[in-house]
């Protein structure tokens, strides 16, 4: 049997996340092939249709990736995206899909946790088994 290897879709902010991305480079360590990364200016600019689409599509999980709420360079990016993940998540329950399987990480720019975050939410996702 083939060992599950979750699809997820991680949008990141091109400031602070962007930042721990680059630490992770330079600390050798390595995404998943299964993970897309796709950037973004800001994680404030993430609307709900885009965090809804990725599960539309096949994937198994979304996180994002942004600041730490006062490191914002947009003052309240982070904010707001939390705000809208909550209401996706209720989204997600409604029809059945574990809330679990969306989530937002503020990170820090001077530390290389980028890719740690994003295996945390695969080891989450393999527990949780695939979405259909």
């Amino acid at each position: 049997m083939q060992e599950f290897r979750p699809k997820i879709i991680a949008f990141y902010c091109s400031n602070c996340a962007s930042s721990a991305a680059d630490v992770s480079e330079r600390m050798k360590q390595k995404i998943s092939e299964n993970v897309k990364i796709v950037p973004v200016p800001c994680t404030g600019r993430i609307e709900i249709l885009h965090l809804l689409k990725p599960f539309e599509k096949g994937a198994d999980a979304v996180c994002v990736l942004g600041c730490q709420e006062d490191s914002c360079q947009y003052i309240r990016g982070i904010i707001q995206v939390k705000k809208r993940v909550e209401h996706v998540k209720k989204i997600l329950e409604k029809i059945g899909i574990e809330p679990e399987r969306i989530e937002v990480f503020s990170l820090s720019a001077s530390k290389g946790d980028f890719v740690d975050v994003i295996n945390k939410m695969i080891d989450k996702v393999k527990n949780l088994g695939p979405i259909y």
